[in-house]
């Protein structure tokens, strides 16, 4: 089943959906969605029954939501107020995106899970292509679930028989875990790679590096030259995966460091349901940090750690 999606945004926020429209090629590749904007109307089309057309046979609503958009009468008040009305027949899923901190919470938007995860704006990510590659996968998790699309488009409580989330009760073998520290230590290289080129580009007097040290290890560099006498930070960091004492993805703060060196490490953890990650400090001490992480936010948590060693923090 190929799910139709119309994507609903102000033209403020075009540059965001051009880089949406790009991070969904391969979904479109794969037969799964077919996306739809007003760009795609024609010259000497009619632009309100364009419009609705599509919306009314959509599948899925993406809402690429900013305090322009809910400042806009056309979107907010046409375009959303219509996809509520179908929502609620159990017609359409919608799916708020959240562009930029705004007051969406106060909205009917709050109704429904928004990504990217925990409704986080894609502004405040550090490297904007994380958040829309978590918006996509959240949009393919979507679309797998068909023939049951609609459906899942209306809150629960609107449904007619109530919907509830079953969990089984599992235990975890050794190859699980090691397969995660794998994707988690891949994670948190691509994040470091991606973060360090955008950093560079933040500040003419930031510099980086991050170098590839192994298939299981990598380093990187910050010089911030705002500070006096160039405040540097540096990070290695190893994929152990459990062998020896510190613990399955190891970090220190110097370049080039050991394998057998460590100011702390993430763990891969089980409880009666799921794998996830968590931060111990010091030789396996638990420090404050007792999150139950995903290997994306496990990548971010360590570089705000990199950074704030050189000055540098995020807004």
């Amino acid at each position: 089943m190929t799910a139709s999606i119309f994507i609903s945004y102000s033209h403020a926020d075009e540059r965001v959906l051009d880089r949406l429209h790009k991070h969904l090629a391969m979904l479109q590749r794969d037969g799964l969605v077919s996306a739809w904007h007003d760009r795609a109307i024609l010259p000497g089309d009619q632009l309100d029954e364009g419009i609705a057309n599509q919306l009314d046979t959509s599948d899925v609503f993406v809402a690429l939501v900013s305090a322009d958009y809910l400042a806009s009468n056309y979107c907010y008040e046409t375009e959303f107020e219509r996809a509520l009305l179908r929502s609620e027949r159990g017609d359409l899923r919608i799916v708020p995106v959240i562009v930029e901190p705004c007051d969406w919470l106060s909205s009917p938007f709050q109704k429904f899970m928004a990504l990217p995860k925990d409704g986080k704006p894609i502004s405040e990510w550090t490297n904007a292509n994380t958040a829309f590659l978590d918006v996509v996968t959240g949009l393919r998790r979507l679309v797998d679930a068909a023939p049951d699309l609609k459906a899942a488009g209306v809150p629960a409580s609107q449904q007619g028989e109530p919907s509830r989330r079953v969990r089984l009760k599992r235990d975890f073998d050794v190859i699980e875990k090691a397969d995660l520290a794998d994707k988690t230590f891949a994670a948190m290289r691509d994040y470091f790679r991606a973060a360090a080129v955008e950093l560079a580009s933040a500040s003419d007097d930031l510099r980086t590096r991050f170098e590839e040290m192994s298939p299981t290890a990598f380093t990187g560099t910050i010089v911030n030259r705002a500070r006096r006498g160039n405040q540097e930070a540096h990070i290695t960091v190893h994929n152990k995966k459990g062998r020896g004492m510190f613990g399955d993805i190891s970090y220190v703060f110097e370049a080039y460091a050991e394998a057998n060196t460590s100011n702390g490490s993430i763990q891969v953890e089980a409880d009666e349901y799921d794998l996830f990650l968590t931060v111990d400090r010091m030789f396996g001490s638990r420090g404050d940090d007792t999150e139950k992480m995903s290997p994306e936010r496990a990548a971010e948590w360590l570089w705000n750690q990199f950074v704030e060693r050189a000055g540098v923090e995020y807004e």
